[in-house]
């Protein structure tokens, strides 16, 4: 074979060098999210973490996996890459503090047609930053070039986290009863959950751009579209220390009416109080938009509302208090009541 007719991995459009050099970047990015448990630096087949099992009684640990989903064409689009990290980590984060435990350790996938080191480190940037909000390490991650299976300059990310709680401290929501009341703390926007439907109007129905600007709304249609999903670990974990939380719901796909019935026993409904709560401006447009059902927009969206907490009628006004002290904008806006044979776990009133 003449030296011409050689081929090389970088031929068929993997760069093995650009791959090795993104690792170098994002060192100082991982080490920031560090903590005492972690074993390894990143570069080794896999990330060691010590978990001190000796902190619990009986410690469980609890699992998640999510993706940032369509919201990614939004980071396309506008060509910005460095929160959508924090989506992802919020993803599945805020999926385990539901259960009441404490993330440890993350881990990403990144896959690409061709690898941009510059643009991978922007999404780092975010992963890193989530982490840290979460308090939580970035242990490792993979990332794969594979020409040929996205477009160009698109990618796609998924996000592994592992966090502990005590077998006895396990929120499951089996305690809920009737009287208990409902907190629901406040979202930044749309989160990363409905965006085939929000692309569908603001791009198609409505004709707008990302730098559409729109009366009711304070930042370019762009700029509130890729606003990063709220973390609430630290938040949780500090109203654990004093409080009593029955059950937790991640407002997710589903919105309330779906996710809210995942932690509420059989014979117990949650009785909402649709104007409880206010609904950030981009809601409505939305809603107007794209002429959607009150009810299809409490199903797809959170409308306003990241997290719910069910807790004790008599600790409802201190927990407000608490949260409203740690930055966080809380409504109470619901309670449980009976549900003798009812089919439906949440009434809007």
């Amino acid at each position: 074979m003449n030296k011409e007719d050689k081929v090389t991995y970088r031929d068929a459009g993997v760069d093995i060098d650009a791959g090795n050099r993104f690792v170098q970047m994002i060192k100082p990015l991982v080490k920031a999210t560090s903590r005492p448990e972690v074993m390894t630096d990143i570069g080794g087949f896999g990330g060691l973490f010590s978990l001190h099992a000796d902190k619990y009684k009986k410690p469980t640990l609890v699992s998640s996996t999510d993706g940032v989903g369509t919201k990614l064409k939004l980071a396309f689009m506008m060509d910005k890459h460095d929160t959508v990290g924090i989506d992802l980590v919020a993803m599945c984060v805020n999926d385990i503090i539901v259960q009441g435990a404490e993330p440890l350790f993350f881990l990403d996938y990144l896959a690409t047609g061709k690898l941009s080191p510059e643009k991978a480190v922007d999404i780092v940037k975010g992963i890193s930053e989530g982490c840290i909000q979460a308090g939580c390490a970035l242990i490792g991650g993979e990332t794969a070039e594979m020409p040929g299976m996205y477009g160009e300059g698109e990618y796609d990310l998924a996000g592994f986290t592992v966090g502990v709680v005590d077998d006895d401290k396990i929120i499951d929501g089996s305690t809920v009863t009737v009287g208990d009341a409902i907190i629901g703390i406040a979202s930044s926007g749309l989160h990363s959950n409905g965006y085939s439907l929000a692309r569908k109007v603001f791009f198609e129905k409505m004709n707008l751009t990302v730098s559409s600007q729109i009366a009711e709304l304070s930042a370019p249609l762009g700029q509130e579209l890729i606003t990063p999903t709220r973390i609430y670990v630290k938040a949780i974990l500090n109203l654990l220390r004093d409080f009593q939380i029955k059950g937790m719901a991640h407002i997710t796909g589903g919105g309330v009416i779906e996710n809210i019935p995942r932690v509420l026993p059989k014979n117990c409904r949650a009785v909402l109080k649709k104007n409880s709560w206010p609904k950030p401006p981009i809601f409505e447009v939305l809603r107007q938009g794209g002429n959607i059902d009150e009810l299809e927009m409490y199903r797809t969206f959170n409308y306003g509302v990241g997290m719910v907490l069910i807790v004790p009628g008599s600790e409802a006004d201190d927990i407000l208090v608490r949260l409203s002290g740690l930055q966080e904008k809380a409504y109470l806006i619901g309670e449980i009541a009976k549900c003798p044979d009812c089919t439906e776990q949440v009434e809007l009133i």
